[in-house]
């Protein structure tokens, strides 16, 4: 087993203009993901926010309201139009008397493949063995199920958005 990147693949029955700016747009993006930032995605951005429910899913919004309010950070890696979106960020930075600064970051990839049916949609978040040993165990496994729910907030947003 991999202990240090997880992979998770969906098809997306959507155009593949929608699919990005659903993942590309940070407006588009906190919605289903359950987070508002405070501007636009661009590469280098710094990007803060603060963790609030998502309104595509009324199980996991109430979910994530043990969170609500929480910062939350990352930092856009890359952004190529319709092809690829990663940012990094600190996975399983909830605890509120923690300072995370300190340590590596993971990467979060979001891939984009046309395909004839849709969108071929693969996110995978790599560098969980430079996590501090302590947490790494917890934050691999609290994301691995995280990312699969998060594929199907995406997949379930971009089928409303229709």
């Amino acid at each position: 087993m991999d202990t240090d990147r997880i992979e998770k693949k969906t098809l997306l029955h959507a155009p593949l203009n929608k699919v990005w700016r659903a993942l590309s747009d940070s407006t588009e993006f906190g919605t289903w993901f359950g987070v508002k930032f405070d501007g636009p995605f661009a590469p280098g951005a710094v990007m803060r926010g603060v963790i609030v429910p998502t309104t595509v899913d009324a199980e996991v919004a109430n979910a994530q309201k043990a969170y609500e309010g929480k910062a939350f950070e990352i930092v856009i890696e890359h952004m190529e139009p319709e092809r690829l979106f990663s940012f990094r960020w600190h996975p399983g930075a909830v605890e509120p008397d923690i300072d995370y600064s300190a340590e590596p970051t993971t990467l979060v990839t979001f891939e984009l493949e046309e395909v004839a049916d849709g969108v071929l949609l693969t996110v995978t978040e790599s560098g969980f063995d430079r996590i501090p040993l302590a947490r790494r165990a917890k934050a691999f496994s609290s994301n691995d199920q995280g990312w699969s729910t998060q594929v199907r907030l995406v997949a379930e947003y971009l089928a409303r958005a229709q």
